[in-house]
């Protein structure tokens, strides 16, 4: 079985930091999302994993390389533009071959890996077609649902409907043998000019071929926009197990059981409550950091409380007079007090940047 991950999308919702980085490659608990999905597919014995990218493939390329970090083998498929998850399926064809495949959007996150359901789907294989995995969500309109019908088989799915019949979305990870092919290639695109793999799945469907639902019952996230970002942190941070290295410093300071102090990283005169994470050769002092806050490498936090954040690499933090809280602060960002006059609200951020103001 082999391994197809979905990194080709702008992430458009995560602007400005998306302009310059991936989003697959934004960090959860300090480690990038795409390389949680490797782990994750990695864990379920697959180990030949082909990822789909596009306009940033190749810092994707830069910072997953050959795959040998994981211990997998991983082959890079151009995708001109995003253009639905279909095509993406369509253009990797030749990858894939005739192997059944997992297929895993390179932005998602979910609790407790895919090892059953790849072990089910692959025990299934002379009866199963594809396996699909839903969660019931709070706003289905915003993903691709299924109905199902009384005795749990799929009726019906639709992409972001206006009014959904249920509240089951799809929720990025996929098993299908080489059916998937036939069914890709005879769509047509969507309203939005887009294969849709609802389509796709749904023409397998109508077609007499076998398509079971999981309905997974754990967390999961779509990293897609900020607080899902911020919600994703806090939720694996909570799985993480606490440690400190042992070439960290701490002077001073009280720590709780649950908080992670990476390599080099310097905590002086500080509170760190947990669940946390302190990156490498980061320097904490004089400040709080609160539960469910990741403070990525080489970023120095004086003078400041944090709590529930994400802080990116390379980051000045300093001096702040109010709690930063449910923030999401990108790389080599300074944020600080000004004391000099004139008083005065000084900023300077990008396009499609929030700032809330107290």
């Amino acid at each position: 079985m082999k391994g197809l991950i979905l990194s080709g999308g702008k992430g458009t919702r995560l602007y400005p930091l998306t302009y310059t980085r991936a989003k697959q490659l934004m960090p959860v608990a300090n480690k990038p999302v795409l390389f949680r999905v490797i782990e994750t597919i990695r864990d379920a014995g697959v180990t030949e994993i082909g990822i789909v990218i596009g306009q940033t493939g190749e810092e994707i390329k830069a910072a997953v390389g050959d795959g040998s970090t994981w211990g997998v083998k991983i082959t890079y498929i151009p995708q001109d533009e995003p253009r639905g998850l279909a095509h993406a399926v369509m253009i990797s064809q030749d990858y894939l071959g005739d192997e059944p495949f997992v297929m895993f959007l390179g932005d998602n996150v979910i609790q407790g890996g895919i090892a059953k359901l790849i072990a089910d789907f692959t025990n299934h294989l002379d009866q199963w077609n594809s396996q699909i995995v839903l969660k019931a969500v709070d706003d289905p309109s915003s993903f691709g649902v299924a109905k199902l019908r009384a005795d749990g088989t799929i009726e019906q799915l639709i992409e972001k409907p206006k009014n959904p019949p249920s509240n089951l979305a799809l929720v990025g990870i996929y098993m299908f043998d080489k059916h998937i092919f036939e069914a890709v290639n005879s769509i047509p695109p969507s309203g939005r000019n887009e294969y849709e793999i609802t389509d796709a799945i749904q023409w397998l469907i109508q077609h007499g071929y076998t398509v079971v639902p999981h309905v997974h019952q754990g967390w999961w996230i779509d990293t897609g926009k900020r607080i899902d970002m911020i919600d994703a942190n806090a939720l694996v941070l909570e799985e993480l197990t606490p440690g400190v290295a042992p070439d960290a410093v701490i002077e001073n300071s009280q720590l709780d059981r649950r908080v992670i102090v990476e390599r080099g990283a310097k905590i002086s005169n500080s509170t760190i409550h947990g669940p946390t994470i302190i990156g490498e050769d980061c320097v904490i002092e004089n400040s709080y950091v609160g539960p469910y806050t990741s403070i990525h490498h080489h970023t120095r936090v004086s003078n400041c409380e944090i709590e529930r954040s994400i802080i990116l690499e390379h980051c000045n933090i300093c001096d702040l007079g109010v709690r930063l809280h449910g923030s999401l602060i990108g790389r080599n960002a300074t944020v600080q007090k000004k004391d000099d006059l004139p008083k005065a609200l000084t900023l300077n951020i990008g396009d499609h940047s929030n700032v809330w103001i107290i």
